[in-house]
C-alpha cells in the first residue's frame, strides 16, 4: 500500500469519526418547558368547618361510605371492566411504538442478501464479438448496512415524543380508573335510592288505600259523597303510577352497572346482597388544596405528557430543513464463471468485494412544504399547552361545583327531614280529623300528596349528597392509586397475546407500567428486546 493511499485512508476514517461525534450532540427543536396555569391558593368553600384543607389519601376513597357491598363491586370492576382492559392494552401499544423509534438511531438498513444467475448475452448486443461465449453464471453472497447519522436529533426527538406519549397513555390508564371507581359508587347510590324511593312509594300506597277504606265507608254510611271516594282513588292510582317509572329506572341502573362490572344485564343479586340502604356519606370531606391536582389528577398529567410529545415533534420536522448525512457500506463475495474463474470460488478471499463511504441528503427544494410543517407542529404544540391549561382550570372547577352541590344538598336534607316527620304528622292529624267529621277529605289528599313528595325528595337528596362526595373525589382525582404495584393487563390477556405473538420482554410488568407520576423528561431508553 503506498503512501497517499494511506493517507487517503487515515482522512476518511477521521471523517467518519468526526460525523459520529457530531451526530451525537446536537439536536434541533425547543425543550419541553411546564406552561404556567391559573391554580387559585385555596378552594373557596375553605371557610366552612366541613372542608378540611390538610393533605388527605384518596386511594381507597370509596371506603369513607364503609359500605362492604359498594367495595366488592368497585373490586370486581377494577379486575373485569372491559373498558379499563382496552385502556391497559394501549399502554402496550404505546410501549411497542416506543420500542420502534428507539430502533432509529441504529443502522437503518441491515441486510444479508444473496443471488445465483444465469446470463445470455445477445449476439446481435453491441460488442458481443469481444464475448468467447454468450451464456455465463455468477453468484454473490454478502451483507449491506445503511447508517443515517442522527446529526440533527430527529432520531431522538422521535424517542422522546414516544416516550411522552407511552407515559400519556399510563396517565389515560389512570383516569380511566378514577372514572370506573366513580361511575360504579354512582351507579350503586343510585341503585339504592331508587330502592327507597320504590319502598317509600308502597308505603304511600298503604297509607292511601287505608284513607279510600274510610271514604268508601262514610260514603256508604252516607255521611259524605261519592267525589271522596274518586278522589281516594285518584290520588292512590298516581301514585301507583309512578311505581313502573322508577322500577324502570331501577332496571337501567343495575344494567349499567352490569356492564360496569364487565357482566351481561343482570339483576345483580349476588352483588347487591344486603342491607338497601343509601350508602351514608361522613358530614366533612378533605380536599387538600388546589395545587395538588397537578400532581393527582390523571388528565391533566395526560395533558401535559401529550404536549411534550408534540414539542418533541417539532425538532423531527426542522431536522428536515437539515442535509441528513449517512453512512453505507456492503461486503460480500462474488464469483463466476468467465474465464479461468469458477462458481465455487465464491468464499475464497480474493473473490470478496467491499465498499464503504459517507452520503448526505438535502432536500433543498422543499423548503416551503418543510418550514410549513414545522410551522403546523408548532401550532398543534401550542394547541396542547392551551390544552393543559385549560385541563387546570376545569379540574378546579369540578372540584368547586361538586364541593358545593355537597354541602348545599347537606342542608337542603336538613330542611325536608323537617318537612317530612312535619308531612307525616299532618296525614294522622287529617285523617283523625276527616274520620271524625271535622275536616274534609281534600285536607286528607293534600296531606297525603305532600308526604309522598317530601319523603321522595328527602330520599332523592340523601342520593344526592352521596353522589355530589363522589362527584368531589372524582374531581380531586382520587382512585387509580389502587393499580400502583400491580400490573395494567391481566395475565390472562397477557398469556393469550404470549401465545400469538412474540413479545419478548415487553410484556414485563417493569417495561409498561413506569411510575404514575413520572415528570416529563429527556432521554433515550435502551431497547427491551
Amino acid at each position: 500500500m503506498n503512501m497517499r493511499s494511506r493517507k487517503n485512508r487515515s482522512r476518511f476514517y477521521t471523517l467518519l469519526l468526526v460525523l459520529i461525534l457530531l451526530a451525537s450532540g446536537c439536536m434541533v427543536g425547543p425543550n419541553f418547558i411546564r406552561p404556567k396555569a391559573a391554580v387559585s391558593p385555596n378552594w373557596l368553600g375553605a371557610g366552612d368547618q366541613r372542608v378540611k384543607t390538610e393533605p388527605s389519601e384518596y386511594r381507597n376513597w370509596w371506603q369513607a361510605f364503609n359500605d362492604p357491598v359498594l367495595d366488592r363491586l368497585i373490586d370486581r370492576a377494577y379486575r373485569e371492566n372491559l373498558s379499563l382492559k382496552i385502556a391497559g392494552v394501549r399502554v402496550l401499544q404505546a410501549r411497542a411504538q416506543l420500542g420502534i423509534a428507539i430502533g432509529g438511531p441504529f443502522p437503518q438498513t441491515q441486510q444479508a442478501s444473496g443471488f445465483l444467475q444465469y446470463n445470455r448475452i445477445s449476439e446481435n448486443a453491441p460488442l458481443a464479438g469481444a464475448f468467447s461465449k454468450f451464456t455465463y453464471s455468477q453468484d454473490q453472497v454478502g451483507i449491506n448496512a445503511s447508517w443515517e447519522l442522527d446529526f440533527w436529533g430527529r432520531f431522538r426527538r422521535t424517542i422522546e415524543s414516544a416516550d411522552a406519549t407511552w407515559l400519556a397513555t399510563v396517565a389515560d390508564y389512570d383516569n380511566a380508573l378514577v372514572s370506573l371507581t366513580s361511575d360504579v359508587a354512582n351507579s350503586y347510590i343510585l341503585i339504592r335510592t331508587l330502592e327507597r324511593r320504590i319502598d317509600i312509594a308502597h308505603q304511600n300506597v298503604e297509607i292511601q288505600r287505608e284513607s279510600l277504606k274510610i271514604a268508601e265507608a262514610r260514603f256508604q254510611y252516607g255521611t259524605t259523597s261519592e267525589l271522596d271516594v274518586e278522589q281516594a282513588k285518584t290520588v292512590l292510582n298516581n301514585t301507583l303510577a309512578s311505581i313502573p317509572t322508577l322500577e324502570t329506572q331501577l332496571r337501567q341502573a343495575k344494567d349499567a352497572l352490569s356492564i360496569l362490572l364487565g357482566l351481561p344485564p343482570s339483576n345483580l343479586a349476588d352483588f347487591l346482597e344486603g342491607p338497601s340502604e343509601i350508602p351514608v356519606s361522613p358530614p366533612e370531606v378533605a380536599v387538600g388544596i388546589p395545587a395538588d391536582l397537578l400532581r393527582r389528577r390523571p388528565d391533566i398529567r395526560s395533558a401535559e405528557y401529550q404536549a411534550v410529545a408534540q414539542c418533541a415533534q417539532i425538532g423531527v420536522a426542522k431536522a428536515d430543513l437539515y442535509p441528513a448525512f449517512s453512512l453505507s457500506g456492503m461486503f460480500g463475495f462474488g464469483s463466476s464463471d468467465v474465464g479461468q474463474s469458477n462458481l465455487s470460488d465464491i468464499f475464497k478471499w480474493k473473490s470478496r468485494t467491499y465498499q464503504i463511504g459517507p452520503a448526505f441528503q438535502w432536500n433543498i427544494f422543499n423548503y416551503g412544504r418543510i418550514t410549513n410543517n414545522v410551522r403546523l407542529q408548532d401550532a398543534r404544540f401550542q394547541e396542547l399547552l392551551i390544552t393543559y391549561q385549560n385541563a387546570v382550570l376545569t379540574a378546579q372547577q369540578e372540584v368547586e361545583d361538586n364541593l358545593a352541590a355537597f354541602l348545599r344538598a347537606q342542608e337542603r336534607a336538613e330542611f325536608l327531614a323537617q318537612s317530612a316527620a312535619a308531612a307525616r304528622r299532618s296525614v294522622d292529624l287529617a285523617v283523625l280529623q276527616y274520620r271524625e267529621g271535622i275536616k274534609d277529605f281534600t285536607t286528607v289528599l293534600t296531606a297525603q300528596q305532600a308526604l309522598l313528595t317530601e319523603q321522595d325528595n328527602l330520599a332523592a337528596t340523601l342520593g344526592n349528597i352521596s353522589s355530589n362526595l363522589v362527584g368531589v373525589y372524582r374531581a380531586l382525582g382520587g382512585g387509580w392509586e389502587i393499580r400502583e404495584g400491580k400490573e395494567l393487563v391481566p395475565p390472562d390477556i397477557k398469556e393469550t397475546m404470549a401465545k400469538r405473538t412474540n413479545w419478548g420482554k415487553l410484556l414485563a410488568p417493569a417495561t409498561y407500567n413506569p411510575p404514575a407520576a413520572e415528570e416529563p423528561k429527556s432521554f433515550i431508553r435502551l431497547p427491551d428486546w
